[in-house]
């Protein structure tokens, strides 16, 4: 049934879709901890309960994210072991600590505290509360450093020596970490998931201001996510900037790839749209900018920039998916930087949170912030192929021999079990961002977790019990 399927391209297809399905969660849980911190920290200087509202919502959905994470990337360190046994093998020396550093410094930090985090209202005092959501919040960013540094090395590896058998063994462990392109990936990650959930808070609070419910809530859910659209999404343009140049000078096929460039020239133009033949090594129904490519990556209009033909046609990453993943990460940073600039006038007129069509934009932004990250992630693993690892390590070197129907029959189950996985968990998500934020009313009727109360009766001995008598 599978017979005429390549088993390497049908394990890379089975990875390619348990790691887009699990970098969702944590690009927005490492955003969202860190906002629930500064919600906190707001509530405990001013006192006003709207932040606690607010926290005591959001937590919610940020603990049904967190567990979905955790489940999708367990999966992820079994695949190690199925379908790609040899690159563990031959790599595990570098990785293998790196993702054990990982579990021990953040896993383990986030777990402890998240409890607390959950459970710990009216048991721990305020500080206390507070210091655990910025724990979990480190530990969140700590995550990103081991898992963006272990990423980093197999795009620019550094560090390590080539023994018997063809085992990578590490001999300097500070490059290994700090190696080339991690300083720049770890930033430009970190930035994406901020405007993830940037976005994604201030699509919900635009949907209640147009709903007109939970109108003060919402104020400050768009106006908080409005000034990171205004402030971090311009430096992540900053930020992506120096990371394509620093792909430029350790991956340059990457870039000729997104940039759909063929033949090296001087003066090279921007495609802003075109489709990639690979067959017939040419970029075919162009729309471009003259010189503005060699300006950006030379800073020279004349500057040489090399085309995907330097190199064997073997060598080349499949053009298409990196030529089109980069154009839409890039379109909808310009998007982004855009709703931060009309945001800034419409603050400035003071119709920010009156302006109909502006609370219909943000709620269309949404899931932008999403699909950004998961077309970044297109472009830096299918720029690096045919490689695990850069100019070290073939991904076809790297495969378990194991045939292409349990891979296929995986896959097939993976898809079905995720996708049940991931309805239940929207739609426990819908039904808490529908219910929104608990105000001092619907604490008493119904407790600090929404279960609700029996109401409260009076027996004949005019005692009170939860319904029932004494």
């Amino acid at each position: 049934m599978f017979s005429n399927i390549d088993a390497v391209i049908l394990a890379r297809a089975q990875f390619a879709f348990t790691i887009s399905f699990h970098i969702i969660f944590p690009s927005f849980t490492i955003g969202l901890a860190s906002w629930l911190a500064v919600v906190e920290w707001r509530w405990l200087k001013t006192g006003n309960r709207l932040y606690e509202d607010i926290y005591r919502m959001w937590v919610k959905i940020f603990a049904v994210t967190f567990g979905m994470g955790v489940v999708s990337g367990v999966v992820l360190s079994y695949q190690f072991g199925t379908n790609w046994s040899v690159f563990s093998d031959k790599v595990g020396n570098v990785l293998g600590p790196l993702l054990g550093y990982e579990v021990l410094t953040a896993f383990f930090l986030e777990a402890s505290f998240l409890g607390i985090m959950l459970f710990g209202w009216n048991r721990v005092s305020k500080k206390m509360h507070f210091a655990s959501t910025l724990i979990v919040a480190t530990g969140t960013l700590i995550s990103a450093f081991w898992i963006l540094s272990a990423n980093s090395w197999m795009q620019t590896p550094a560090g390590f020596r080539v023994g018997e058998h063809s085992l990578l063994y590490p001999t300097n462990w500070m490059q290994v970490i700090f190696n080339p392109s991690f300083p720049y990936r770890f930033i430009h990650m970190t930035t994406a998931a901020y405007l993830t959930t940037a976005f994604a808070v201030g699509g919900i609070g635009a949907f209640y201001l147009w709903r007109k419910r939970h109108v003060s809530h919402a104020r400050i859910m768009l106006g908080m996510a409005m000034i990171m659209a205004v402030f971090v999404s311009a430096f992540q343009a900053l930020v992506g900037d120096m990371h394509g140049l620093n792909t430029l000078e350790h991956q340059p096929l990457k870039v000729s790839a997104i940039e759909g460039i063929w033949e090296t020239q001087r003066g090279a133009a921007l495609k802003l749209f075109g489709w990639p033949d690979q067959q017939e090594e040419k970029t075919k129904y162009c729309i471009e900018i003259p010189k503005l490519s060699s300006f950006i990556l030379t800073r020279d209009l004349n500057g040489e920039v090399k085309g995907l033909k330097e190199w064997p046609k073997e060598k080349r990453p499949p053009v298409a998916v990196v030529f089109w993943s980069f154009r839409i990460m890039a379109g909808i940073g310009v998007l982004m930087i855009a709703t931060g600039a009309i945001a800034l006038v419409l603050y400035l007129k003071k119709t920010l949170f009156r302006a109909r069509w502006f609370q219909l934009w943000c709620m269309a932004m949404t899931p932008s912030g999403f699909i950004a990250v998961l077309a970044g992630w297109f472009v830096t693993e299918a720029g690096r192929q045919p490689y695990a690892v850069y100019n070290v390590l073939l991904t076809a070197q790297t495969v378990s021999p194991v045939g292409v129907t349990p891979i296929a029959m995986s896959l097939i189950a993976f898809i079905a079990v995720y996708g049940f996985i991931f309805s239940a968990g929207v739609y426990y998500i819908v039904l808490l961002v529908r219910k929104g934020p608990e105000t001092e009313n619907d604490k008493e009727v119904f407790g600090s977790h929404g279960v609700k109360k029996p109401p409260l009766v009076t027996n004949n001995l005019g005692s009170q019990s939860g319904g029932q008598d004494v």
